[in-house]
């Protein structure tokens, strides 16, 4: 399978589940407490409407009562997972959600994870985590089960709550700390062949596809950074949506997307020599005291940030095989930012953020370090992106001196040995993308912006927790092997708010008809008159036997209270039952995504045009 990233989904069309009856409930006899405001700290749509429309509550700093309607939609979301899951190979199980700490200590994600993690004490002292996802306790589950290669490959997964103590919850469930989550884990001996990751991860790519085009949702399908979980290739799929908080880079010639951190840039031209024709440039030593920021910088040096050279100061990361090198310094344009994986694949190992106190023993002036300060460093490399690699241009940069700054540098004079024939030197892109950068798909085409929700991510994990956490088996030659990972993760309740941030109006939330908690609301707006309250009996029968949802709102409301409910809390389809429709012979049938009043429909043909409307 080649894998496609470039895809943007329209709304999937919908059936009914026609093995099933569906159901019928009466407003009377559930709760939904709609609020006519929202409140102050509800600021994205998803968390406003979500709240206004009664479907969650909440409880605490980042985690909420999921309400009646809401559990609905999120059972919804999760069948559909299953179904998906099922079908691509995997096997469900459910972990616990509480760890032991040594475990995530095993995999040094204790460390990487931070104040994120929750920790917790017992009572003898043992300490524990809230899992905020189960890499250690499945491998850790695997390890002691599996110990032939006769039982891989091998899929894993399941629907749980996770926990993540994010310092600032925000945006009601797209930012929480307890959420609902799907994960899963794959297990092989081999990357390729039949059986390998290769194999299990194409698998799960188009089971998330096929996820979220069932739900209904308009997605794109990215690549991807893999972030504290680690691991290769890696997918992110977003949700599209005006206000969502992820940027998209995306070439509109060939549809390639990735996100920022990750995103390619096309071949920009570079050389560090200045070229025939170029005036002449002096060096100049300025005194920059107390200048926080590159901005205040370039302002009293009156240049741009464009200007200038940013030069970052970076180490290998702990515990991998760097060939000898000890720094490394990343060299972007002022106005560009340093991207830490892009300088790994650059150098080919891990680089993270030099320590400020070896650093300054190794003679470099935190602050105000130039290219020039690799020359005269042992065993340190120079990476330059090639918007910096501009020998043509005469630019700012750090004086290797506390509290000042040189302008006039220039790379062909200022440091010696043509740095693109030195052994220390490489040209790469090493920063993050941005809205107009050349694409790398496509020769004159330009980077485009696009707003999306993650709500699913899967990775190519490797070996890095099997040889973590000592999870070997023997293969046919009998020679002991590392198991190779796969980690693939959807947010079921981040879904559900995703969903709502794409598709509501200024009424409410408009569901599509997968996850919507229920197909159709029959509002009867004399619920005391029997003959009404038969017909809507009769009639949530006869939608119930054709599969589909039902909510009966049977309350002693005014009809204008019930039509703004019913517009805020979404179903698809609304059925009015009253005297002036049934005097016409039938009732308002109004699709929740049209504008303006609904038609009167006959008794005899509601059904029919609920599904047909149902399945658009």
């Amino acid at each position: 399978m080649t894998i496609q990233t470039n895809q943007t989904t329209p709304h999937a069309s919908w059936s009914p589940v026609t093995t099933r009856r569906g159901e019928v409930t009466r407003w009377s006899r559930t709760i939904i407490p709609t609020l006519r405001d929202a409140p102050a700290e509800a600021t994205t749509p998803s968390h406003q409407l979500l709240l206004r429309a009664g479907y969650i509550r909440q409880v605490a700093a980042g985690v909420y009562d999921y309400l009646p309607l809401a559990w609905r939609s999120l059972r919804k979301v999760s069948e559909i997972i299953r179904e998906e899951m099922n079908a691509a190979g995997g096997s469900e199980l459910l972990m616990p959600a509480l760890a032991p700490i040594e475990l995530f200590e095993e995999t040094g994600r204790a460390q990487d994870y931070g104040d994120d993690l929750f920790r917790l004490e017992d009572r003898h002292g043992r300490r524990t985590a809230l899992g905020p996802t189960h890499e250690e306790v499945i491998t850790d589950f695997l390890r002691h089960a599996v110990t032939s290669y006769r039982q891989l490959p091998l899929t894993l997964y399941q629907i749980q709550t996770k926990f993540r103590d994010e310092p600032r919850p925000r945006a009601g469930l797209l930012r929480c700390r307890e959420f609902i989550m799907k994960d899963a884990y794959s297990f092989h001996l081999t990357v390729d062949g039949p059986g390998g990751l290769n194999d299990a991860y194409d698998a799960m790519y188009r089971a998330y596809c096929n996820v979220f085009r069932r739900c209904g949702l308009d997605f794109t399908v990215v690549e991807a950074e893999s972030g504290p979980i680690g691991g290769s290739a890696s997918h992110e799929f977003m949700v599209n949506c005006e206000t969502g908080e992820d940027t998209i880079l995306r070439c509109p010639e060939t549809g390639y997307a990735a996100n920022v951190e990750k995103c390619e840039i096309g071949e920009r031209p570079w050389s560090f020599e200045s070229g025939a024709g170029v005036q002449p440039v002096t060096l100049q030593k300025h005194h920059t005291p107390d200048m926080p920021g590159i901005d205040i910088v370039a302002g009293h040096l009156r240049v741009t940030p464009a200007g200038m050279l940013k030069t970052l100061v970076l180490q290998p990361a702990a515990g991998v095989n760097s060939g000898g090198v000890k720094w490394v310094l990343a060299i972007v344009r002022g106005d560009h930012e340093v991207n830490l994986g892009k300088v790994r694949d650059a150098v080919g190992f891990k680089v993270a953020l030099g320590d400020e106190k070896a650093a300054r023993q190794a003679g470099f002036a935190i602050g105000y370090v130039s290219p020039r300060a690799a020359r005269g460093t042992p065993n340190c490399m120079l990476v330059v992106d090639p918007d910096a690699a501009q020998g043509a241009s005469a630019w700012a940069t750090g004086a290797d001196e506390p509290d000042h700054h040189v302008t006039g540098f220039v790379w062909s004079r200022d440091c010696p040995d043509n740095p693109a024939s030195a052994g220390y030197v490489k040209v790469a892109d090493i920063r993050n993308a941005q809205v107009g950068d050349p694409s790398p798909r496509c020769t004159g085409a330009r980077l485009v912006a696009q707003r999306g929700l993650e709500t699913g991510h899967i990775f190519k994990l490797g070996s890095k927790y099997s040889v973590a956490m000592g999870f070997s088996v023997m293969d046919e030659s009998q020679v002991r092997q590392p198991v190779i990972m796969g980690c693939y993760g959807i947010g079921v309740s981040r879904t559900m708010a995703a969903c709502v941030e794409m598709s509501h109006d200024e009424n409410g939330i408009i569901w599509p008809a997968a996850l919507a908690p229920y197909h159709a609301e029959i509002v009867l707006m004399k619920p005391d008159e029997p003959v009404h309250a038969a017909l809507a009996e009769r009639l949530a029968g006869d939608l119930a036997d054709a599969g589909l949802d039902v909510l009966i709102d049977d309350r002693e409301e005014r009809p204008g209270v019930k039509f703004k409910d019913a517009d805020l809390i979404g179903m698809p389809v609304r059925l009015t039952i009253g005297q002036k429709a049934l005097d016409a012979g039938g009732v308002e049938f109004k699709p929740r995504a049209d504008e303006g009043k609904g038609e009167v429909v006959g008794l005899d043909l509601v059904v029919g045009r609920c599904l047909a409307s149902l399945a658009r």
